[in-house]
């Protein structure tokens, strides 16, 4: 019999991850049973699902990262500090850094402020084409145009050991990323298909963007957007090394090397922990 399966569900400024340790939850979830828990009526409810911690010789901790419709992220900067606080609560670890490997590389957390406040450094941001990827020639992705739905936009595309298009606008809206975001996600120059920022620069320490993400939709915060948002401001001399991020469910406080290293810093928050039972699994949807 499929068996009831413990949660820890936390949020970074309204970006919601469900937290399902493997030795508790005992068994392996498809994409179906992902789509279900991550289901905002039929299931818990998230942004997608931090199986972790995986055990690792290599590492400290391991974490694999699940979108809500199924799919496997490389890296999720909010989802990463949500899994460093679950382990800051469950005494896995205590103030001093912590590494974490993903797929989208390794990254070193540490919480502070009694959980409250979590830094990651997120690795090197890269414009490199075939690194994010991004079809065509190998370049830094800069300046570049894509249409679509007859609407041409100038983009800049980068990783953070995940693809960001990044849209410099002079205003920008949440219809906006709703309606061209699903398109540039998907579109054929992206093979691994892509998240969307649309950014509005405010002043050289601030900058504003609108997110729609890979396989989640639009998304209140994100960690890896804010991170490849700013790194894209900096690179075109539009900011300075210090960057706050505003998205519409709070700031998140970004630091660039000029290698281009991220350090990001921003709240978590804990919201609930409980049993996922067996019957909610009888029906997908």
């Amino acid at each position: 019999m499929f068996p009831s399966i413990p949660f820890y569900k936390y949020h970074a400024l309204g970006n919601d991850y469900i937290v399902l340790p493997p030795k508790e939850i005992g068994i392996s979830l498809s994409a179906s049973q992902i789509k279900s828990i991550c289901h905002r009526n039929y299931g818990v409810g998230s942004d997608g699902i931090l199986l972790g911690p995986i055990e690792d010789p290599d590492h400290d901790f391991a974490l694999r990262i699940y979108n809500p419709d199924g799919s496997e992220a490389e890296k999720s900067g909010n989802g990463l500090r949500i899994f460093a606080r679950y382990l800051w609560d469950k005494g896995l670890i205590q103030d001093d850094p912590v590494q974490i490997q993903t797929l989208g590389g390794l990254v070193n957390a540490q919480v502070r402020e009694g959980g409250k406040i979590v830094s990651v450094d997120m690795g090197k941001v890269s414009f490199d084409s075939r690194q994010i990827p991004v079809e065509g020639p190998r370049r830094d992705v800069v300046n570049e145009s894509i249409t679509v739905a007859d609407h041409e936009f100038e983009f800049c595309a980068a990783t953070i050991g995940n693809p960001h298009c990044v849209i410099l606008q002079e205003q920008i809206s949440v219809a906006q990323a709703r309606k061209f975001g699903p398109l540039i996600e998907n579109d054929s120059r992206f093979p691994n298909r892509t998240n969307v920022q649309f950014m509005k620069i405010l002043d050289r320490s601030n900058i504003q963007i609108e997110i729609w993400e890979r396989g989640a939709g639009y998304t209140l915060a994100s960690g890896s957007s804010s991170s490849a948002a700013a790194a894209v401001a900096y690179r075109l001399g539009l900011c300075d090394q210090h960057i706050n991020v505003h998205m519409a469910g709070g700031i998140i406080d970004i630091e660039i090397s000029k290698d281009f290293s991220i350090s990001m810093t921003g709240r978590v928050t804990k919201v609930a922990e409980g049993v996922i039972y067996p019957e909610m699994f009888e029906h997908t949807y």
